[in-house]
């Protein structure tokens, strides 16, 4: 029989609705990320650097983009005869089918993956978080503390709190309460959704709550396992965690990155970001180019002005257009006589000439003011825009527009323009 230590499960089945537009076609772990990146690849690389040779990536939710992107594991190490990546879609059994109906029914419709490997532990991951950690850490800590499960957790804001699952501990850092999303939490240590398990804890509670409906492990393993007297520790991580699931923080997250001093460092020697990269030429900046702050990534043509912007690979920017503060993703190309301000454009977007993107004060959003806010200008994958029009703030757009979409070459701040056949 195969042995591993400790394996890997990666959930990468997200919607990511708060996404609104960048997810209605691509499921969230696989959104664009720091010009090169896809936000997977952060938990992948934490994997490789970490160790952790043996990863089984859960999907579910428009999956293409995202298996196309992992391939079989090359850019990652993780192309293994023994081991390796291995996508997880859902399967159809031979009493029954069903799809992932929450975190842990996802992992427990795998536990014959998992008994290939026979492992000591399993390490519980989620697909759409920026972070680097080092896992084997992590694992000593478990060791050392004769833990049954270990939870990552860091301090958040007291205010933020009843967003995450909240843990209580003692002062050797064992936990005493897990509260998933309190109203009045007891503690700031938040729980952030990495776990590792002893492989007979994990399996003995998968499958005792196996008729547990959308079975979860915040609201239902964890609290089983503590109410059933299991050793639960909290491994406390003090460095950079993002969770990257609003549009708002997807965009300082973005932003983060080009600071002066990045809190979160892409460039690191010792623990780097690997990526499946496309093979394109290099960036071309021309002689009237204006640049300051930005990650500009391969294929670019620069004619135009970027200040503190994240572009991926091959976007395009006219003469004389401005862009500020925004996300460019991979393929995006905009005209000449551009203004783009506080902006997230998906892949194989094409903006007009002459187009305002930004304009005006802030309106809440109409359709979604819990999605689209923070002055942001959202505008779905493979998207044109006309010359000419005029896009205010707080607004998202999907699908070929025409001249005819817009009121007076205008779409008002807190619009919405999707167009049939597009999801939002």
């Amino acid at each position: 029989m195969i042995k591993k230590e400790m394996i890997a499960m990666l959930l990468a089945g997200g919607q990511g609705s708060r996404l609104g537009v960048l997810t209605a076609k691509v499921a969230k772990p696989a959104v664009a990320f720091g010009g090169k990146y896809r936000i997977i690849d952060f938990p992948l690389s934490n994997c490789i650097n970490s160790g952790v040779d043996t990863v089984g990536v859960l999907t579910q939710y428009q999956p293409l983009r995202l298996n196309t992107h992992i391939g079989i594991g090359i850019p990652w190490d993780l192309d293994r005869n023994v081991g390796g990546v291995t996508i997880l879609p859902p399967y159809e059994k031979s009493a029954s089918s069903e799809w992932y109906t929450g975190t842990a029914n996802a992992v427990y419709q795998n536990l014959n993956y998992m008994e290939t490997y026979n492992p000591d532990y399993v390490l519980i991951l989620s697909g759409d978080h920026i972070y680097k950690m080092d896992y084997e850490v992590m694992l000593d800590f478990h060791k050392a503390n004769k833990a049954d499960v270990t939870i990552a957790a860091m301090p958040v804001p007291m205010e933020e709190a009843g967003r995450f699952g909240i843990v209580v501990t003692d002062e050797e850092s064992r936990i005493k309460e897990f509260e998933e999303k309190p109203e009045n939490p007891s503690s700031n240590l938040a729980s952030m959704g990495i776990y590792i398990f002893n492989w007979s804890v994990l399996k003995e509670a998968l499958v005792k709550l196996s008729e547990q409906p959308n079975c979860d492990f915040g609201k239902h393993i964890i609290p089983f396992c503590h109410e059933n007297g299991k050793r639960l520790f909290a491994y406390e991580y003090n460095g950079y965690w993002k969770d990257v699931g609003t549009l708002n923080s997807y965009w300082e997250a973005n932003m983060e990155l080009i600071d002066i001093i990045p809190e979160f460092n892409l460039y690191e020697e010792f623990w780097k970001i690997y990526t499946n990269s496309a093979n394109i030429p290099p960036q071309y900046i021309s002689e009237q180019a204006v640049i300051d702050r930005c990650i500009i990534s391969n294929g670019s043509e620069i004619y135009g002005e970027v200040h503190n912007s994240v572009l991926g690979g091959g976007v395009i920017i006219g003469e004389g257009s401005i862009i500020r503060d925004s996300i460019l993703m991979r393929d995006v190309t905009i005209g000449k006589n551009c203004v783009i301000d506080k902006a997230i454009i998906a892949e194989d977007t094409e903006i007009g000439d002459n187009v305002i993107i930004g304009a005006g004060g802030e309106v809440l959003n109409k359709e979604k003011p819990g999605v689209y806010g923070g002055g942001l200008v959202t505008i779905g994958e493979n998207s044109v825009i006309p010359s000419g029009v005029q896009i205010g703030k707080n607004t998202a757009i999907s699908g070929v527009t025409s001249a005819e979409d817009y009121n007076n070459g205008m779409l008002g701040g807190g619009e919405t323009l999707i167009k049939a056949g597009e999801r939002i």
